[in-house]
């Protein structure tokens, strides 16, 4: 797995046991934008350049709560 520089973790603690990293997840870039990991959404085919992925509502709330929202 490549590194995730410039990514603060949001998720991670609640929920299901992930090793390695590999479990649906909630970041925030330096930038201040949300990256989020996840299965691949195949529900329909997204521009080029973009993908979706599909995560657990616990993981996104787990997220806003780190973030205070």
């Amino acid at each position: 797995m490549s590194p995730k520089v410039g990514l603060t973790r949001l998720t991670g603690g609640a929920g299901p046991v992930c090793d390695d990293d590999d479990c649906p997840n909630v970041y925030l870039a330096d930038n201040g934008s949300i990256v989020v990991q996840g299965d691949t959404y195949t529900g329909f085919t997204p521009p080029q350049g973009e993908s979706l992925v599909e995560i657990p509502p616990h993981v996104l709330k787990e997220a806003f709560r780190a973030l205070g929202w």
